[in-house]
């Protein structure tokens, strides 16, 4: 980036100078009447200084408007150019949004790490090489509508547009409600955990946090230059929206109802969505149906006016990642080597990183209203196989499921996420919510 500047010529050209032997002249003339003249040293310095004087006017005269440029560095935000594009990404301190934030940033992207930890999220960019030129870490913190508000108004002060927004961050508290294991008392959950505005922390954090998020920004993504901005909103298999898929099989099973307890405030006592009994792991699951919800709604009530694609994935079961680091130590231990051998599920940080990236920058997937899932070698979403945009097809995968892990269409998404009213009515409530 260069500046231009004009220096003008000096002032005092336009004054003429007086003559040598005018000066001289001046020097030498008789004193009072019947002086001597006064010559000698005094004359020869006054004739000096009238020379040196001359000289430096007439090196005034010489001068003209000179021309030079000065070199700026490409600064984040600096508002005089954009040479890249922009993406948010929340979560990006540690796992799949890490890896995204790595992957973006090598093809050129500014990346804007969204995250509560400023330190932590300053410490693993560096630790996995990131180019301190292509990310910045803002603070936000999810749970907290006042800190997802001053995230934004920070973006703005730096930045005029943004070409991507990707929703990743998520808490999982999977024992939160139980007494202990085997015995009362040993691990004990702790019951239900609340944000700053007193909400279950599960429901604040993954899902009303990321929908006050995209509201927001939803005016800086219709300000971006390049076509087609992104927003991407990352799903679960767990929380199936395939129908009867393996994924969504698993107990406690997903289940949102009507919004009971939406409608109530989802403030204590009301702990989940619809009205029942507090369950960690089923919080978790309820929230990340919300998270489908949320992309289906954005994108029936502004891709047509707007041209921005929004769409939501299932990258593979990331085995090895913080967000299972409130389960059992045993659980943590065990999980991966399961999803390695029995499920063949298991992707690695840093493919799954490359998934979310390519929902991201990769024209090729930029349907929008689409939930993008890769085949996996087994045909279970795992490492290897087809890439999400050629995984269509209902297959038999390795438990002879036929065609749970693969890519929908916003028609073809199922469970409570294909129900058009609720996906309305969780909408409204939302907004009620965040006013």
């Amino acid at each position: 980036m260069a500046l231009n500047f004009v220096l003008p010529a000096s002032p005092s050209t336009l004054a003429p100078a007086p003559s040598v032997a005018t000066h001289h002249a001046s020097t030498a003339s008789a004193g009072p009447a019947g002086a001597a003249p006064t010559g000698g040293l005094a004359a020869t310095c006054a004739t000096v200084a009238a020379v040196a004087g001359l000289a430096q006017r007439q090196r005034n005269r010489n001068k003209v408007a000179r021309k030079f440029s000065l070199n700026l560095p490409n600064m984040p935000g600096f508002p005089f150019e954009k040479s890249k594009k922009t993406v948010v990404i929340t979560g990006a301190s540690s796992g799949l949004g890490l890896q995204a934030a790595k992957s973006l940033a090598q093809q050129g992207w500014q990346v804007i790490m969204a995250c509560r930890d400023f330190q932590k999220a300053e410490k693993a960019a560096k630790e996995v090489g990131m180019d301190p030129e292509n990310y910045q870490v803002i603070h936000c913190d999810l749970a907290s509508k006042q800190s997802v508000r001053n995230f934004v108004q920070t973006f703005r002060t730096m930045y005029n547009s943004l070409d991507a927004l990707v929703c990743n961050a998520a808490v999982y508290f999977p024992n939160t409600h139980k007494e202990g294991v085997i015995l009362p008392g040993l691990f004990p959950g702790g019951g239900p955990r609340w944000s700053a505005e007193g909400h279950e922390m599960s429901f604040a954090a993954n899902y009303l946090g990321h929908f006050l998020l995209c509201k927001l920004l939803l005016e800086d993504l219709k300000k971006s230059s390049f076509s087609a901005p992104r927003c991407v909103i990352l799903g679960t298999v767990t929380a199936t929206v395939n129908g009867a898929g393996l994924g969504g099989m698993i107990p406690p099973l997903a289940h949102v109802g009507n919004f009971e307890g939406l409608e109530k405030g989802m403030k204590a006592p009301v702990t989940m969505l619809d009205g029942g009994a507090f369950d960690g792991a089923k919080a978790y699951k309820d929230s990340k149906v919300c998270d489908v919800m949320l992309m289906k709604e954005l994108h029936k009530r502004y891709h047509k006016e707007t041209g921005i694609v929004f769409t939501s994935l299932y990258p593979g079961c990331i085995a090895e990642t913080n967000l299972f680091r409130e389960h059992y130590p045993l659980f943590q231990n065990l999980f991966p080597a399961f999803h390695k051998t029995v499920t063949k599920a298991y992707v690695s940080q840093e493919e799954a990183g490359q998934r979310l990236a390519a929902c991201v920058a990769d024209e090729r997937y930029g349907t929008s209203g689409s939930y993008y899932s890769w085949e996996g070698e087994a045909g279970t979403g795992g490492g290897g196989g087809r890439e999400a945009v050629q995984n269509t097809e209902k297959d038999l995968d390795w438990f002879m499921n036929y065609g749970s892990f693969r890519t929908l269409s916003i028609d073809e998404i199922g469970g409570e996420a294909a129900d058009d009213q609720r996906c309305s009515k969780l909408w409204e409530l939302s907004e009620k919510l965040v006013a």
